[in-house]
């Protein structure tokens, strides 16, 4: 090319660039997203700390950095609620992306807390005896060793730990921070993949059972990305349907209010078969996400072969963030739709709750159990999500933190049953721990007594604030269904309970470790929380209640 050729481009460039003006800096409200700033700035921290501090001491280090970011974070959640971002002020942050507003504060606190408990699992040392002299946790000695090999042997010996499950840990919260909150598809997307990739990961890190952990991770990793292209494919076509990806303007072209079209887009927008087949695409992914019918297959063999703390934090924080991005699409994206995606929703929800129910009385696996039991709660919880009106939300947002608390107790009492092959998890080993461990048997069952519904627990507030909220949104039939799949649930929680408490004990039968303070704080903060939502559940369902709206 000549040398004027080359000049004349370069003045035709910077006379375009002219023409175009001055590029504006993006303004982005960094006060309002503190939480997820601190908790990624931890992950960083964490990270440095795996790079730069001594093996013997990352332990104590990763565990105070991720601590001090979580009651930082929830105390910036509670300051910014304070300060009317939650109602008067709730507005849209980040040039578009994030909604600042009540469901987006309460669902980032109660994530932010569960998280703080279960930290106090992952940091549990006490449990397995000691190896060679050196505490152990839950975690593998080396995760990039073979399972049984020589390098695995050396590392168990030198006292190895993974430490890095901890930045995993605080990687996935900021993702799980951001998902509810997201306020256009391209925000959600990457939420949901910076909160699933360290979940993947950190389900293949069993120390005990390696080979059913690795098993339950690449299982976990297929579905997963499987669930992921789906979403992202849905989003495409919600984008080619409105030509944004911005949950307010495709709310718009739904209801035909849309103004100042791009005549290039015009042809395209408002294929109501691109609409339809988007939404189903992206509601399967979220669908997928909660663990409904039939997107749930990956979950008893996930939480089953996951390490025990990762699998109750994961049933915790992850249903709670994604029944918060399924909220804000049904309800912010698609309120003009609703004819269309309630009968979806209402087969959903019916087929999750009575095959949640059913297939949990077959199983023998303590964790299968409670994973069965938490498929069946996404489907009373898909009834509140059904009711869409205020209520419905604010009843949602009640049982989430309800249900949170009580699922981190309840595993973190599993890691406490263990025999020489680590954690007894098969049901016949359970049968007279009420003799052998009173007490632990006795708070088992509080948490049981809650996933079943029965009075003067947080589960039976939950229950009753959404059967009430679907039943006054027209979803009557729904409720009925509610309370037979409740009934058939009962049964296999009060089937443990029997087992624990009038049986005889096997003389070859399971210990009862003695935790640190770490787990002792995680099960009385679940049984705590159990007794006060259920006992005087009032001054927290209005605080859900002030915190129902969404801003659009």
């Amino acid at each position: 090319m000549s040398a004027s050729a080359v000049h004349g481009l370069w003045t035709t460039s910077a006379t375009a660039a002219q023409s175009i003006g001055k590029i504006d800096a993006p303004k982005i409200e960094y006060a309002q997203l503190s939480p997820t700033l601190i908790v990624l700035g931890a992950a960083l921290v964490g990270v440095l700390v795996e790079a730069f501090v001594p093996r013997r001491q990352r332990y104590y280090a990763q565990v105070f950095v991720s601590v001090v970011a979580f009651v930082a974070a929830f105390a910036t959640v509670v300051a910014l609620a304070a300060d009317g971002y939650g109602t008067t002020k709730a507005h849209i942050a980040a040039m578009g992306a994030i909604a600042v507003d009540g469901p987006a504060l309460f669902l980032q606190g109660t994530i932010l807390l569960a998280s703080l408990v279960a930290v106090f699992t992952f940091a549990e040392r006490r449990l397995d005896p000691e190896t060679h002299g050196n505490r152990v946790d839950s975690f593998a000695a080396q995760a990039a060793s073979v399972p049984g090999s020589d390098s695995e042997k050396a590392a168990v010996k030198a006292g190895f730990t993974t430490t890095e499950v901890f930045p995993l840990l605080l990687f996935a919260v900021a993702g799980m921070l951001v998902f509810p909150a997201a306020n256009d598809l391209l925000t959600l997307f990457v939420a949901l993949e910076v909160f699933s990739l360290p979940l993947y990961l950190m389900c293949a890190l069993a120390r005990r059972k390696r080979i059913i952990s690795q098993e339950a991770a690449v299982k976990y990793f297929l579905l997963g990305s499987f669930a992921s292209a789906f979403t992202l494919f849905g989003i495409a076509l919600l984008y080619g349907y409105s030509g944004s990806v911005s949950y307010a303007r495709i709310a718009q072209v739904v209801d035909g209010t849309v103004t100042g079209v791009d005549p290039a887009l015009a042809g395209t927008m408002g294929n109501d078969a691109l609409l339809l087949v988007g939404a189903a695409m992206l509601v399967m992914g979220l669908l997928f996400k909660v663990g409904a019918v039939p997107f749930h297959m990956w979950t008893p063999d996930v939480y089953q072969g996951a390490p025990t703390p990762v699998t109750g934090f994961m049933a915790a924080a992850t249903k709670v963030a994604a029944f918060g991005a399924l909220l804000r699409v049904l309800y912010v994206i698609l309120p003009g739709m609703r004819w269309d995606w309630r009968p979806v929703m209402w087969g959903v929800a019916i087929i999750t709750m009575l095959g949640g129910a059913i297939v949990a009385i077959t199983q023998t696996d303590i964790k299968r159990l409670l994973a069965y039991s938490s498929i069946a709660h996404a489907g009373f919880i898909l009834a509140g999500v059904i009711a869409t009106t205020k209520d419905g939300v604010s009843s949602v947002l009640f049982y989430l933190a309800g249900y949170s608390f009580v699922t981190i107790g309840a595993f973190a009492v599993v890691t406490l049953v263990r025999d020489a092959g680590g954690e007894a998890t098969h049901l016949s080993k359970w049968a007279g721990l009420g003799r052998r461990s009173p007490l632990v048997a006795a708070v088992f069952a509080v948490f049981l007594l809650a996933f079943a519904g029965i009075p003067l627990t947080s589960g039976f507030a939950g229950k009753f604030a959404v059967f009430k909220a679907a039943a006054a949104g027209g979803a009557a039939p729904l409720v009925v269904v509610g309370v037979i799949s409740s009934a058939i649930a009962a049964f296999f929680y009060i089937r443990v309970i029997v087992l624990m408490f009038f049986s005889e004990p096997r003389p070859d039968g399971p210990t009862v470790a003695v935790p640190s303070p770490l787990t002792t704080a995680a099960i009385g903060v679940g049984v705590a929380v159990t007794v006060v939502l259920g006992v005087a559940p009032q001054y927290f369902l209005d605080l859900a209640s002030q915190a129902g709206v969404f801003v659009r």
